[in-house]
């Protein structure tokens, strides 16, 4: 990792002190919930630089490495709703607008079909599957932070999964489950 991501502060900051070894598992816990490289370095220099406008407020009531992972997983969240927020259907659909006439128009049809056939799967799943994988999703697949905003234990969302994925293989035609 480049040693300018790290703050650089003199003084009593307790987060110049923070280890290589604690920088990397904050770097490990935002690119394991943003695929994306880019956008997960550019989270982890916003961490770091609230966490440095913020550092007066910091109680020191837990390691500063947790509070900075509770920073990340704010920007996290906030990065995935802008994301949502864009039409990514209309990006496709001016996509296929605009698409050359030498473009293969047969996959982009095979893809709609495909997604139409992962929406009717999800729809046959029972009420509760289907909100279990709602939630889950808009957890960002934590299964703990699924079973908290549930209720339940973490078992049974993954119970609840486990059977989801099993029902939505058996409806599947072979060749979409790739």
């Amino acid at each position: 990792m480049n040693q300018s991501l790290l703050p650089s502060r003199t003084g009593t900051s307790c987060f110049a002190q923070l280890t290589q070894q604690q920088v990397q598992k904050l770097q490990n816990f935002i690119y394991k919930r943003v695929i994306n490289q880019e956008d997960a370095e550019d989270i982890l220099q916003q961490t770091f630089v609230e966490a440095l406008r913020a550092e007066g407020r910091f109680m020191q009531q837990s390691k500063p490495e947790t509070w900075l992972c509770g920073i990340a997983l704010n920007l996290i969240r906030n990065h995935f709703r802008k994301m949502y927020r864009r039409p990514l259907h209309v990006e496709f659909e001016e996509q296929l607008a605009h698409a050359e006439p030498s473009q293969d128009i047969c996959g982009h049809i095979e893809s709609y079909r495909d997604l139409e056939r992962a929406v009717e799967a999800i729809a046959v799943l029972p009420a509760v599957m289907r909100y279990t994988l709602e939630v889950t999703v808009e957890t960002e697949g934590s299964y703990q932070e699924a079973a908290d905003a549930l209720g339940v234990p973490i078992g049974t969302v993954r119970s609840r999964l486990s059977r989801a994925r099993t029902q939505l293989r058996d409806y599947l035609p072979e060749g979409f489950r790739a």
